[in-house]
This record gives C-alpha cells, structure tokens and sequence, in this order.
C-alpha cells in the first residue's frame, strides 16, 4: 500500500484508508477506552502501517479527536422546543449524557490532551466552531422571539451554558446529577442573585 499516491488521490484511495483508520480508532476505543487504545492496534484492525497512522495524524491523540469528531456529531443536535429554557436544558442534558459516555469521557480528555501542533489545533477548532454553530441557533432564535436582547453575546451565552458541565467532567471528575442542566440554565437566565433564594439548600458547584 502506498500512502503517498492514495494522498495524491484524496476522493479514492485516501479517503477509503481514511475512514478504514477512523472506524478502527471507534472500536477500539469503545472496546478498550482511551488509555488502552494503541495506534498499533489501530494500524493493524484497518490493514494499514503503523508508520502510516503517524504520518497523517501526528499523534495518537490527534488520530482520537478526528475520529470522535464524527461520532459526536448524534448528540449535538440543537432542540428546538419553542421555548429557550426549555430548549437550552435539553441541550445541556444531552451534553451531560454524552461527556458522562465512556466515548464522551475520552473524547472530552483527548481534546484537552492533545498539543498544539497544526493538526490537533485544526481538529479542535473544527470541532468547537461545528458545536458553536449549531448551538449558537438556540439563542439566535430566543433573540428572534424576543426572549433575550439583541444585545447578547451568543457565544459567551453558549460557553457559560456548558463550560460547567465539561469542568465536572475533565476537571474535577464529577459525575453530574440529572438536576444539573436545569440549575445551569436557571442560573444563566436568571443570575444567582435574581433566583431569589440566596442560595439557601443549593448544593456547592
């Protein structure tokens, strides 16, 4: 197998060794996790050189996030209730679902894992700039039905909502409750002081 001339060929050869190499990272990470995947064991469920594997993707992190790219795209389907709460807690909640996920969990660690060389910094602003575009439609539509000022910031609006979630997660390795959506969405809209309850039985972040 050349890799060269199927890079030469990028809508035959080299898209078939493509998404051969991508649906061998997908197995073996639902099979193993992150921490046992092994690009070895990658090269070798897709037929291709390890050498090969390496020469595309750089690292084995980078080689995770292209292919948990595409797996993520299912839960990051925007709701749209009518409703921007409603709309936004449904969001979240699928958020939680999938970053709670074996998958979810190693694709949120192989993203804060990976360096900042030209294809893993490609990777990760392809994927938050696909997230932001499809989420940023909730508060874009709020704005249109006169939910929220045209004055806000869609995409500070968006970071506030799920940054929470993805700090439990990846840094404090929490394992968000159910309620945890609806406690978020409620504290955006309505800020901590305007919930008029000061806090009293909340529990701490």
């Amino acid at each position: 197998m050349s890799d060269q001339g199927a890079q030469r060929r990028p809508g035959g050869r080299s898209a078939r060794v493509r998404r051969a190499v991508l649906d061998a990272a997908l197995d073996a990470l639902h099979e193993h996790g992150m921490e046992g995947l092994a690009v070895a064991d990658v090269a070798s469920r897709a037929g291709v050189h390890e050498t090969s594997i390496y020469r595309r993707w750089g690292t084995r992190e980078n080689l995770m996030i292209e292919a948990l790219l595409e797996e993520a795209e299912e839960w990051g389907q925007v709701p749209d209730t009518g409703s921007l709460r409603d709309d936004l807690i449904a969001y979240a909640g699928r958020l939680v679902t999938y970053l709670t996920s074996p998958v979810g969990s190693a694709f949120d660690r192989a993203l804060a894992a990976s360096g900042d060389d030209p294809a893993a910094t490609e990777a990760r602003n392809r994927y938050w700039e696909a997230r932001f575009a499809r989420s940023s439609e909730i508060v874009k539509r709020a704005i249109g039905r006169g939910e929220l000022p045209e004055t806000t910031d869609v995409r500070l609006a968006i970071e506030m909502l799920v940054a929470p979630i993805h700090f439990k997660v990846l840094l404090t390795r929490e394992v968000p409750g159910p309620e945890l959506p609806e406690r978020i969405v409620d504290s955006l809209l309505h800020g901590l002081v305007g919930r008029g309850n000061s806090g009293e039985g909340a529990s701490t972040a």
